[in-house]
């Protein structure tokens, strides 16, 4: 890569969805789009951890959230931890 530009990052967060998922369908709906995503249900919360290649973290979340409304699910929130905010070169 020239010197100067910058490549993608790689930004690590997890989208909370409104409604929790247990059927083995939906998480496969949900990995045939976000190859970058982990997904663990517990009562009635899933959460869907991102490690996603971006130029910028809000990229890396638009393009998260917009994967999974193309699955059929909704995002409640976005959680991350501060480290996380610091991205790291791929």
């Amino acid at each position: 890569m020239p010197a100067g530009i910058i490549g993608p990052t790689m930004f690590d967060f997890t989208l909370q969805l409104q409604d929790a998922i247990t059927d083995e369908a939906d998480m496969d709906a949900i990995y045939a789009r976000c190859k970058d995503a982990t997904i663990a249900t517990q009562g009635d919360i899933t959460l869907v951890h991102f490690d996603r290649d971006a130029d910028t973290l809000d990229q890396a979340v638009r393009s998260a959230i917009a994967d999974i409304n193309a699955a059929g699910f909704r995002v409640a929130r976005v959680e991350m931890d501060v480290d996380s905010l610091l991205p790291q070169s791929v």
